[in-house]
């Protein structure tokens, strides 16, 4: 039984491998004239958000989801993004560079998308700076391929907790089952080895849920950007931007946590003499804001990292144009994509342990 789950867990990364090899277009290894294989377009092509849910084939004409566009705009705006990749592309080369941009056709007509930013044409030009577009924008609450990632592992979330919480409801404490039984150990180790370790043993459980939120989205998200039957799955919190968002959490729970002795230390600290109170104000109240800075970085910085390795790594065989680079460079990608599930829950345990910490440090009560 071991055995075959090795195997099922080798076949399934396996076939991630050669999702990712599906993506790029393999006409890199024909022998007429082509244009040059760009590694950082097809990285970034994977990695960044899109209007469309890219599943395999050629970037353009190839297989995809198109995504519902909401623009805001003289009034709400709503068209498929397939007026956008179906539409005409424009090629401008300023500045030595190369740019290609969809102009949309149908009820998108007048807008222009680069960059996967969508720019409002003016008079029916485009006009470019510097390598970008200094047309305005329209105000886009478009649901994006993160947006929805997003909502999907929300849901997934909520469909997995309530299910634990009803078996526990119906059952009582008994010896957990199904899902319930792989979850309970998690939730008391988040419970106990992060939550009640990082804060005061009486004030700890109002936090828990907050902090098993936290834990539970991002590993689960971490792992949808693996599967492998998720081609070009969503690098959700590879993204800055949730990234953001949750370390903006952490830092609000913190700071309407923080009791008169957490503000005492960062505004007027004990025992140093007055002068230098006014020296370390500054610094304290920096170091609030550089704390939740530095979760939002390692949390985006790690994810993104492990994508791109992978991607650059599969691009070998196609920047040397054969095949048998694959012997180097599968292997070497397979290894990176197992170690990305390690990765995957880390980086959870890491975000979660620390936010714990920051809260701990906001309730703790002077010691005397």
């Amino acid at each position: 039984m071991q055995k075959a789950n090795k195997f099922r867990f080798f076949v399934q990364n396996l076939t991630l491998l050669f999702v990712f090899l599906g993506a790029v277009n393999f006409t890199v290894l024909g022998n007429e004239p082509e244009e040059k294989f760009n590694v950082s377009e097809m990285i970034m092509h994977h990695i960044k958000d899109a209007h469309e849910w890219h599943l395999f084939g050629p970037e353009h004409g190839g297989t995809s989801i198109y995504l519902p566009v909401i623009l805001l705009d003289n009034g709400l705006k709503t068209f498929s993004s397939k007026h956008f990749y179906h539409g005409e592309e424009v090629t401008l080369i300023k500045d030595s560079s190369t740019h290609h941009i969809m102009k949309g056709t149908g009820p998108a007509t007048g807008y222009a998308l680069f960059h996967e930013k969508i720019y409002k044409m003016k008079n029916g030009k485009l006009h470019m700076h510097n390598g970008h577009l200094t047309n305005a924008k329209a105000l886009d609450f478009s649901i994006t391929k993160n947006v929805l990632s997003l909502l999907m592992g929300a849901i997934l979330i909520l469909l997995i907790m309530l299910s634990v919480a009803r078996f526990y409801k119906k059952n009582g404490a008994v010896a957990p089952k199904g899902i319930a039984k792989f979850l309970e150990p998690i939730i008391v180790m988040v419970r106990d080895d992060i939550a009640k370790a990082n804060i005061d043993h009486h004030k700890y459980q109002k936090y828990v849920p907050y902090l098993l939120t936290v834990f539970f989205f991002i590993w689960l998200n971490n792992m949808l950007g693996l599967v492998p039957f998720l081609p070009g799955g969503a690098n959700l919190t590879g993204n800055i931007s949730v990234t953001l968002f949750l370390a903006v959490c952490t830092l609000l729970v913190t700071v309407f946590s923080g009791n008169k002795n957490y503000w005492g230390h960062i505004f007027w600290m004990p025992g140093v003499p007055v002068p230098m109170k006014f020296f370390m104000m500054p610094i304290e109240l920096i170091g609030v804001l550089t704390k939740p800075f530095a979760l939002m970085i390692r949390l985006f910085a790690n994810i993104t990292a492990g994508h791109i390795i992978v991607l650059a790594l599969i691009s070998i065989i196609f920047i040397n144009k054969n095949v048998a680079w694959g012997g180097l460079s599968v292997p070497m990608a397979l290894f990176i994509s197992i170690l990305e599930l390690l990765v995957a829950f880390l980086q959870a345990f890491l975000f979660s342990m620390l936010s714990a910490l920051f809260i701990g440090a906001a309730v703790e009560e002077a010691h005397h």
